[in-house]
């Protein structure tokens, strides 16, 4: 049988998207009435982290255990990959003791590298370049507060970093009218990716901006999305960015200037008062934490149908 493994949107069919999405709500739905089934009792996880996580590892965690398995952290100090042992080593050594594995990386070409030599299914927990795991739990959020993501604009305001391009990539792929992007110059999102997100969307007509001017994209957008102006592995340039990406924070007057009804996203950890207001992550607008929750609920499905 072929392993299915949860790499990245791209190479996800749309329809396995959705039903990802669907178990998602219906497990989300269950737990309300009591426990899930052990569908993974007897099962591990192989949690394989270089970097610090903590929605990352608890969700993924607290999945496992609720579908009545065991998940495993492995950090840097226990493997060191790429660097004290190869990463095709890493994958065929850990196949062969766990049922699935998930991997936060620094860099996406070792996630690859992981799928290629494992017995069992990999999940790509983030890389540098990409963050699946946390496009579902966008796509989730979305739908609960607006119903659908189809035929919605969405605006990303800052970094046009892994985030930005995830949540790219699996708009398209459901169907949004518009996927914007409004950052600094040299910081816009590389043509690449523009192109992948085109070629996501398919045949359907979907607009899709990379722009400098966040107010102007920011406008009758039904989801404005933000996220940290330097992520983990750009600490050195942060006080350098908080003077270029000024202009691009979420506050009450940007938020003034989206659709009625729009909402806010932002994936945490958050520089309150850099990248987004405290009036506006804590205000009505905000699924801040509806969002941080999905992460469980998403991922719990992605366990379960990687594993059916």
């Amino acid at each position: 049988m072929e392993i299915r493994h949860f790499i990245s949107i791209p190479e996800t069919p749309p329809g396995d998207i959705r039903e990802i999405l669907s178990e998602a709500a219906r497990q989300k739905a269950d737990l309300k009435e009591g426990p899930l089934p052990p569908i993974m009792a007897q099962k591990t996880l192989g949690m394989i982290f270089e970097k610090p996580s903590l929605r990352t590892r608890a969700s993924f965690e607290t999945a496992m255990t609720q579908l009545g398995g065991h998940a495993m952290f492995l950090g840097p100090q226990e493997i060191a990959m790429g660097k004290r042992e190869a990463v095709c080593d890493c994958a065929r050594v850990l196949s062969r003791y766990v049922d699935i594995l998930c991997a936060r990386v620094f860099e996406q070409k070792h996630v690859v590298e992981l799928a290629e030599n494992s017995r069992v299914p990999v999940i790509n927990a983030m890389s540098n370049d990409l963050h699946p795991c946390q496009a579902l739990a966008d796509a989730l959020t979305v739908r609960e507060r607006l119903g659908t993501i189809e035929g919605k604009k969405i605006c990303f305001v800052g970094d046009g970093n892994n985030v930005a391009r995830s949540m790219g990539y699996i708009s398209c792929k459901l169907g949004a009218a518009a996927y914007r992007i409004a950052s600094p110059r040299g910081y816009e999102m590389d043509g690449e990716s523009v192109a992948v997100m085109k070629k996501c969307a398919g045949d359907r007509p979907v607009e899709i901006t990379v722009g400098n001017e966040p107010r102007a994209l920011v406008q009758d957008a039904d989801v404005v999305y933000t996220d940290v102006w330097a992520s983990m592995h750009q600490k050195e340039e942060a006080e350098q960015r908080k003077t270029i990406f000024a202009e691009y924070q979420v506050n009450d007057d940007m938020m003034e200037l989206a659709a009625p009804g729009a909402i806010v996203l932002h994936c945490l950890p958050a520089n309150r008062g850099q990248e987004i207001t405290d009036s506006v992550m804590d205000g009505p607008r905000s699924a801040v934490y509806d969002q941080a929750e999905n992460r469980l609920h998403t991922q719990r499905a992605l366990l379960t149908l990687l594993m059916a």
